[in-house]
């Protein structure tokens, strides 16, 4: 593997980043006519450009660095800046491996970046040697995987292996048995950890990313990114959420417990074919006629998501409440194929 200054782009590299009065300034003590800010109100000051508080909190629970840590608004951000940093618009390519998240390929698009695409296997694996015979600068791995569901194997001999970037996808990780890789990033130092605070902890309005890296990478990403990019009330809430371990423990548990019982009640539905087994927050199901049952589904005012263009004959239902599971579970009875 290159080293990763190599991957880097070179104008990006010789960047000089945007300087902020609050990184001029650092105190929060004072008179502040420096920001060009409103005097008057509760919300008239810029928020911290580094979300010192939030990252102090993930450092402790994840047992990393602040260094090794950036904030992004949503995931979607991270995925930006890490194209924007190590993919030459026009020159360079990235992997995906489909059905997976489809923000990689939009975002390579936009980007100007190739895009190897290289199918799960029909387990929903990785096919590995057709990845590690390919030459790109960035690797997109989905863990637990969206839309399938599953945990991928063999993912430390791709990262070991693998002669660029890789970004790996954590979003469902808190609903896996598969342990994260952050631990790893020492270890790996063209590994980029991604995770969320829009899945188990419910924060999906607020935008909150997260992208664990060794140091050099994670200097650079915070030079491209913007300098407030994560409002203050945003970067409240996802401190007020870490510092309820408890709660976040026991909607966790639900949410797993839900997702068996509602398996194995989709299951025993005639026109069910396959529900295929889940590390995330979501099922996908094979069922006959999926299209027309989705359809009917939100005549019902039940929305899932159809994903029959990428899986056919598929939905993805995300696991709700109990009560709105018993829901879904009713309409499903009421539907004709």
């Amino acid at each position: 593997m290159e080293t990763i200054t190599n991957l880097i782009r070179k104008n990006i590299l010789s960047l000089t980043p945007y300087s902020s009065a609050r990184d001029e300034y650092k105190s929060n003590q004072g008179i502040f006519l420096d920001a060009n800010e409103n005097p008057y109100g509760n919300l008239n000051r810029y928020p911290d450009p580094y979300q010192w508080r939030l990252k102090q909190l993930l450092s402790s629970q994840q047992k990393v660095g602040i260094q090794n840590i950036l904030i992004g608004n949503g995931s979607d951000e991270i995925i930006d800046l890490v194209q924007r940093v190590f993919g030459e618009p026009g020159q360079d390519q990235i992997i995906i491996c489909p059905p997976t998240y489809g923000m990689y390929e939009v975002y390579a698009n936009i980007n100007n970046l190739a895009i190897i695409s290289i199918p799960l296997t029909e387990n929903f694996q990785l096919n590995t040697e057709a990845i590690l015979a390919q030459n790109a600068k960035i690797l997109y791995l989905c863990s637990p995987n969206n839309p399938t569901g599953n945990a991928l194997e063999n993912l430390e001999y791709i990262i070991e292996n693998f002669k660029g970037i890789v970004f790996l996808d954590e979003a469902y990780i808190d609903f896996s048995e598969q342990p994260s890789l952050v631990s790893k990033i020492q270890q790996y130092p063209n590994l980029i950890v991604s995770q969320t605070f829009s899945k188990a902890r419910g924060l999906a309005a607020a935008r909150i990313g997260i992208a664990y890296a060794n140091e050099t990478i994670i200097s650079v990403l915070q030079k491209v990114k913007p300098p407030y990019n994560i409002s203050q009330l945003n970067q409240e809430a996802a401190v007020k959420a870490l510092a309820d371990e408890t709660q976040f423990q026991n909607t966790v548990k639900v949410l797993k417990s839900e997702r068996e019982k509602l398996k194995n009640a989709l299951q025993q539905l005639d026109f069910v074919t396959r529900v295929y087994p889940s590390d995330a927050n979501f099922l996908l199901v094979d069922m006959e006629n999926a299209t027309a049952i989705y359809e009917q589904l939100i005549e019902q005012q039940i929305i899932t998501r159809n994903r029959s263009s990428v899986v056919p004959n598929t939905i993805r239902i995300t696991i709700g409440t109990p009560q709105e599971n018993q829901q879904l579970l009713y309409a499903l009875q009421l539907v004709t194929i």
